[in-house]
């Protein structure tokens, strides 16, 4: 089947055809006429499919007729990073050349000035993360009663980090009788109670199944040690071992650890660059860009960079850790191997790692091989225990944070002689200033009295309120003897 056939107008088929394309991916064949048709999608595909121009063609065509109206967009695309916003904006500009579409993109890292003056003009086309949407929305700027179409992409990226509670808010917010397009590589059980709640009698199309990896994807599995230096070294190691590589993507848990291995890795002579979420946007830019010109061969990134992005040609991906999320390392290895393309994927995989490796497999529905020895072949050292726990951290690290503390206690207990503590008299009589007849009177006088400082007394709980019990006499009512003087003054009456 061509793109003729599915259609598309004229212009958008033309700007198709210009990109190079003349067949279109199994989810853009099934969902792109679905979409013409006005109807809820529901589309669950792996990733690198052609998720984006699924939704990208049929939009644009739909959209050619009609005009914005200020601060009320005519269709919405929420995703969960600015990397995928901005390529989804590529993907409007390059296929919608020729026709008149307002586009605004909304993510943080850029001033709300600029942002206001694309809305207050009027955009056909909004694309947001869903924080940014809302602070517009919130600041007065922005109105969602216009809205005919809602985009909802990567929706188990949006689950991962924490926006399942912004798109039920952005979605009671726009009207009930928009359309929906939902896509996502997985769909966990919070993904499919959203689309119960949102979705409308959807066309769901499946092209893969659920979690599964391209078989375009060679996948090894190295032996690592757990201590930070020696897996830095395997990982390098690793790197110059590898055959035919053309550029990679090294993906790490922590974003603290993206910096350590890019430092590593610039330190021995690697071409590479770094990719975070608490990157300023602009140093998120150049990196990427770096990276996808071919300047930079090498990057090194945390999730941030593990889904949608738009970098076809990624030969190799090396993860430097195992994914805590088992849909994660699908996402991962999807950098590469895509649109028909060879790739391979190596995984390091340390003692603590068992239980995500177990997940990984179990997901997957697939053993992956071995490169050399297996980890149980290896005999490395068992990893620290906060580590099996799932919460990675070195053993020096943690003995250099405990150390200071046990050493303190040390130093005020054992290492100095407690010095005897003189009874309170003594030290009442030593440092009075008087002479030694004074001194011997006073001390035989404490000899003979009780001392003010002696244990006191247990207390006597037979009673509820520890009430005072008069040992010599019946227990006092009221104030007794200690009635305030105030009470007894004369009062006049009239």
């Amino acid at each position: 089947m061509n793109f003729s056939e599915l259609g598309l107008s004229p212009k958008v088929l033309e700007a198709v055809t210009a990109s190079g394309y003349t067949q279109p991916t199994p989810i853009q064949e099934m969902a792109i006429p679905r979409v013409l048709e006005r109807r809820d999608v529901l589309g669950i595909a792996q990733t690198g499919t052609g998720k984006t121009a699924a939704f990208t063609l049929p939009m644009i065509t739909l959209l050619e007729q009609g005009r914005a109206r200020a601060r009320m967009p005519r269709t919405l695309i929420l995703e969960p990073t600015r990397e995928l916003a901005a390529q989804v904006e590529e993907s409007f500009v390059k296929y919608g050349a020729g026709q008149k579409l307002d586009v605004a993109l909304l993510i943080g890292g850029v001033s709300f000035g600029d942002q206001d003056v694309k809305i207050a003009r009027g955009v056909d086309v909004l694309i947001a993360t869903p924080g940014r949407l809302l602070d517009h929305f919130e600041r007065g700027k922005l109105l969602l009663t216009g809205i005919e179409i809602l985009v909802i992409d990567e929706a188990d990226r949006m689950l991962d980090m924490g926006f399942i509670p912004d798109i039920e808010r952005i979605c009671k917010m726009v009207p009930f009788t928009r359309q929906t397009l939902f896509f996502s590589a997985t769909m966990p059980p919070e993904i499919q109670r959203i689309t119960e709640a949102f979705l409308h009698n959807p066309a769901r199309i499946e092209i893969a199944r659920q979690a599964t990896t391209a078989e375009t994807i060679t996948q090894y599995l190295v032996a690592s040690s757990h201590h930070p230096a020696d897996k830095r070294e395997t990982l390098r190691r690793l790197m110059r071992e590898a055959v035919d590589v053309k550029n990679g993507i090294i993906f790490c848990n922590r974003k603290t650890d993206v910096q350590i291995v890019h430092k590593s890795l610039t330190k021995h002579g690697f071409s590479v660059a770094a990719l975070h979420g608490d990157m300023d946007q602009r140093a998120r830019t150049v990196a990427l860009d770096a990276f996808r010109s071919g300047s930079t061969q090498y990057l090194v990134a945390s999730d941030v960079a593990a889904r949608g992005l738009d970098i076809p040609d990624v030969s190799h991906v090396f993860n430097y850790d195992a994914p805590h999320h088992s849909e994660d390392y699908v996402h991962r290895i999807g950098r590469t191997g895509r649109a028909g393309r060879l790739g391979t994927a190596y995984t390091l995989i340390t003692a603590a790692d068992d239980k995500n490796l177990a997940g990984i497999e179990g997901l997957i529905k697939k053993s992956i091989p071995w490169l050399g020895a297996s980890l149980a072949e290896s005999h490395f050292e068992p990893a620290p225990r906060a580590e099996r726990r799932g919460r990675p951290q070195s053993g020096d690290q943690a003995s250099s944070r405990r150390s200071p503390r046990k050493d303190g206690e040390q130093k005020s207990r054992g290492t100095q002689p407690a010095r005897e503590a003189k009874p309170a008299r003594d030290l009442a009589v030593d440092q009075s200033p008087v002479n030694e007849p004074q001194k011997a009177e006073a001390h035989s006088e404490l000899q003979r009295t009780p001392p003010t400082h002696a244990q006191p007394a247990k207390r006597d709980h037979s009673r509820r309120n520890d009430v005072k019990r008069d040992e010599d006499g019946p227990t006092p009512k009221g104030f007794g003897d200690q009635l305030p003087g105030f009470l007894m003054r004369s009062t006049k009456t009239k």
